[in-house]
C-alpha cells in the first residue's frame, strides 16, 4: 500500500511513521530553565549521529499552537541538556515525567527521582540511569512543528559495572534498556538478539561469487 504524505494530515503521518520506525531509543532529557527550574521528559525521536564530533540528535515536537515544550525551550535558552538512557527499572518514573504539567512543575522532585550534579553543565543527571551524556547544543533546526536539536556530548557517564574500562567494552544487555514501540504506551525490552558479520568485498571477490 502506498501513502502520499503530501495528501495526509500530520496526525496520520505520525501514526504510520511512529508505528513503523521501531524500536526507538529513549532520550530521558534533564534540563534547566534560564531561571534554574528543573525539567525531565522522555523523547524517542533520538539517536547517535557521529563521533567526531560526538553528536546526538533529538526531535522535539512543539505544541499544536506552535509554542515550544519545556525541554525545547530550556535547551534553546541555555544550550545545555543531559541525555539519560532508560533502564527497565526506571520505566515507571520515566513514564511519569511525560505528564502534561506546567513549566514550574519539577518532575524529578514529584517522582522522587535521585539526581547527581553534572560535571560540565548545569542540568543534573539521573543517578539511576545506566548511561548519562552531558551535552551542549551544537545546532538546532526548526521545521514546522518540530525542532531538531544536535547536541555535542561533553561527558559520558556509565555505571562502573557496565563497562570494561581498559577495552571500552560495554555490557549492553546488562543495561536492560527499554525502547519505544508503536502506539500510546507501548515499549520493548532489548532481550532477543542475533548477530551478523559485516561482509568484506575482497572476500566476496575471492570466493568468485
Amino acid at each position: 500500500m502506498d501513502f502520499d504524505f503530501a495528501e495526509m494530515v500530520a496526525a496520520d503521518r505520525y501514526k504510520l511513521m511512529s508505528a513503523a520506525i521501531t524500536p526507538r531509543p529513549i532520550a530521558w532529557l534533564t534540563t534547566c530553565s534560564s531561571d534554574g527550574i528543573r525539567n525531565a521528559a522522555p523523547y524517542s525521536f533520538f539517536n547517535m549521529m557521529g563521533s567526531e564530533p560526538p553528536l546526538v540528535a533529538i526531535g522535539l515536537m512543539r505544541r499544536p499552537d506552535g509554542s515550544y515544550k519545556d525541554s525545547a525551550r530550556n535547551i534553546l535558552d541555555t544550550g545545555e541538556f543531559v541525555v539519560n538512557l532508560v533502564g527497565e527499572a526506571d520505566a515507571a518514573a520515566m513514564n511519569f515525567t511525560c505528564i502534561d504539567a506546567p513549566p514550574d512543575f519539577d518532575e524529578l522532585a514529584q517522582a522522587g527521582i535521585a539526581v547527581t550534579q553534572s560535571t560540565a553543565i548545569t542540568p543534573p543527571r539521573i543517578t539511576s540511569a545506566p548511561v548519562a551524556m552531558e551535552c551542549r547544543m551544537f545546532q538546532s533546526v526548526d521545521a514546522g512543528l518540530s525542532t531538531v536539536v544536535l547536541g555535542q556530548v561533553l561527558r559520558f557517564h556509565i555505571r562502573d559495572e557496565l563497562v570494561d574500562a581498559q577495552r571500552l567494552h560495554v555490557d549492553t544487555l546488562a543495561m536492560a534498556l527499554v525502547a519505544r514501540m508503536h502506539g500510546a504506551g507501548w515499549y520493548t525490552r532489548c532481550t532477543d538478539l542475533f548477530q551478523l558479520s559485516r561482509p568484506s568485498y575482497a572476500e566476496w571477490v575471492d570466493r568468485g561469487v
